[in-house]
């Protein structure tokens, strides 16, 4: 797919700008977001390019433990960095391998497996559910999973030229509010503020929903006032 071989290759050259680091799990769960909206969208009925690739990872070491692509070259590579790198290089050998395959099978209709792992519905739902259900939608509770997966939600909505709905443009106030109320003034994003302030991921990703409860409600209480005015 066109759209995913650009991106990743900004990804690549430009880590930062979309993971804030070079880390193959923000990588998986930023592609996961961003892989599934488009499918919710139907913007890939020939496939997303990437399916296949867990199996692939699979067979080439052998395994058939029940961990995803991103666990496994993390625990080939032992850091989240080299992983995020080695992820390039096995990818193209895939690719490469792939078109390879299918040329030579080019007469037989195969089916392509959709491994995505959930459907992306509105966004306040969306978050409703991964609060309820954290580990099924995030593997790991923490609120740099969470940040990365609604990255990805939010570039495949752009790309595809959808109108940002009433909920996503309310969240998006959630940057400023939580800034002022922490005090802070650089551009650091909303999830590093809470953990910054939280012992760990965990306590982050809970954190989160409490303020974020708190931001919703303080919204509809400016909006209950400004009726009555």
């Amino acid at each position: 797919m066109r759209n995913l071989s650009r991106l990743l290759q900004e990804i690549k050259d430009n880590p930062i700008i979309y993971l804030d680091k070079p880390s193959i799990t923000c990588l998986d769960l930023f592609l996961i977001g961003y892989l599934s909206t488009r499918t919710e969208l139907g913007l890939d009925r020939e496939g997303s390019g990437i399916e296949g690739f867990q199996e692939w990872m699979q067979n080439r070491e052998k395994t058939n433990v029940s961990q995803s692509w991103a666990r496994i070259i993390l625990f080939l590579n032992g850091s989240e960095r080299s992983s995020f790198f080695d992820f390039f290089r096995l990818f193209d050998i895939f690719c490469e391998q792939k078109s390879l395959y299918e040329e030579e099978n080019e007469h037989k209709n195969q089916s392509i497996k959709n491994d995505f792992r959930y459907y992306l519905r509105e966004l306040y739902e969306f978050l409703g559910s991964i609060k309820k259900r954290p580990a099924m939608y995030l593997g790991t509770p923490s609120i740099t999973r969470l940040d990365m997966l609604l990255r990805g939600y939010t570039l495949a909505r752009r790309e595809a030229g959808l109108v940002p709905t009433e909920e996503e443009k309310e969240f998006e106030g959630f940057q400023s509010w939580v800034q002022e109320k922490y005090g802070i003034k650089s551009g650091q994003s909303w999830s590093k503020i809470i953990l910054f302030y939280s012992v760990d991921e965990y306590e982050a990703l809970n954190k989160f929903f409490e303020l974020f409860e708190k931001y919703l409600n303080k919204n509809k209480s400016s909006e209950v006032d400004e009726n009555s005015g």
